[in-house]
């Protein structure tokens, strides 16, 4: 996968700023449920805010990057206990992302 450019995570952090989180990571951690959520939920929304409770046995950003890495998807924002999530939809994608190139021109 390409890195998000400046520009597409900047669009995706205005996107996400008004999301609800629609997944909760609690005491079990990341387990395979957990990760089948968030892929479904990113199959649906392609853009998902997902909390990390105080239980959670691990911090913020290491459940920002596994989750990430597990769902093929980026991490575009961790914000106090908020994980952002993008994984474009394969057929039908919903949010339509600036070029990367983009943040070149001046």
């Amino acid at each position: 996968m390409k890195p998000l450019s400046g520009k597409q995570r900047g669009h995706l952090k205005a996107i996400g700023h008004s999301l609800e989180p629609v997944v909760r990571i609690g005491k079990g951690g990341i387990t395979d449920g957990l990760v089948n959520a968030v892929s479904e939920a990113l199959l649906v929304h392609e853009l998902v805010k997902i909390k990390v409770l105080e239980e959670a046995p691990l911090d913020r950003k290491e459940a920002a990057t596994q989750l990430a890495e597990r769902c093929e998807a980026y991490a575009v924002q961790v914000v106090g206990k908020t994980l952002l999530l993008y994984r474009r939809h394969p057929t039908q994608p919903k949010i339509v992302l600036p070029r990367a190139d983009e943040d070149k021109q001046e």
